[in-house]
């Protein structure tokens, strides 16, 4: 038996379908939304680490906080012609508050892992390379990282140097709300060491806190897990995170980003690396590529 089909009735569905195709593939892809309500409400709202230096100080003059995180949000503001706010974040609300849309950006001191960057969107360019420390007491005896075996380490909630810190070195890791309470508790005994990332507790030891801090030292000069630090965003934000991007090239390459390093007391070298690199049109990119061998 032979079976035969009018070719209208086969051509025209054929046709349909291969116009809807072509239609999805030739479409221009969705923009996201976040530039427009930046640029309709006046404001970019960036999560920041607060008073945390030397990433950002309280200004007596304003109250507010200002130094190196609060001066490359201004200038991601400045571009595109909008008024910075900035809102205080934790380890424990910083995600929260970036996926609820509270903030626009996060350019709160975060390093680029695997496990953020699938919740997370970034700007693939880091604008700094930064590690975690150990802050430990003078008479302490803890001089390397193998020191802290059997040891409570306090980090930071959601910090990156938990890991690496319980699986490689076997401490006892005590997760708390941020540094000050991790100093605290490394005052008060409950901690050996107070882990966090390597500038903070730097300034920490010789900043105007110098003086309380007298009897503390950071363990060794070898940073954990030094990784890049990136500006993040929403995930599905293609636009966003181009744009963020496509500055902080300019920073490297402008010098902006060292001025402001150096200026604000943010060690800066990576930032004179990263400008040597830029004069040839090179950058990094998170992950770097030593971390994915």
């Amino acid at each position: 038996m032979s079976y035969s089909l009018r070719p209208f009735t086969f051509a025209r569905p054929m046709l349909l379908c291969c116009l809807s195709v072509l239609a999805l593939v030739s479409a221009p892809a969705k923009a996201d939304a976040t530039l427009d309500k930046i640029k309709q409400r006046g404001k970019l709202s960036v999560g920041i680490d607060g008073i945390s230096p030397p990433f950002g100080v309280l200004n007596p003059a304003t109250g507010k906080v200002s130094g190196f995180q609060p001066e490359l949000a201004g200038d991601i503001a400045k571009r595109l012609g909008v008024e910075l706010e900035t809102i205080d974040v934790t380890p424990a609300t910083r995600v929260q508050f970036l996926q609820a849309g509270k903030v626009d950006l996060l350019i709160a001191n975060i390093q680029w892992t695997q496990e953020r960057s699938e919740i997370l969107a970034f700007a693939p360019t880091p604008y700094n390379l930064v590690g975690g420390a150990a802050m430990v007491a003078k008479a302490s005896g803890i001089r390397r990282w193998e020191d802290l075996r059997g040891k409570v380490a306090c980090v930071s909630q959601g910090s990156n140097f938990a890991r690496p810190l319980q699986e490689t070195y076997g401490a006892i890791v005590k997760g708390l709300r941020g540094i000050p309470e991790s100093l605290l508790a490394l005052k008060g005994g409950t901690c050996a060491a107070s882990v966090h990332v390597q500038p903070a507790l730097y300034q920490t030891l010789h900043g105007e806190s110098a003086a309380e801090w007298k009897d503390y030292t950071l363990a060794t000069p070898d940073q954990l897990i030094p990784s890049p630090t990136v500006i993040w965003m929403r995930r599905g934000e293609a636009d966003t995170q181009a744009l963020v991007d496509k500055v902080i090239r300019d920073w490297h390459r402008s010098g902006l980003l060292l001025a402001s390093a150096r200026k604000n007391g943010v060690p800066d070298e990576y930032m004179r690396a990263a400008n040597q690199k830029a004069q040839q049109n090179r950058y990094d990119h998170a992950p770097f590529e030593s971390d994915l061998k």
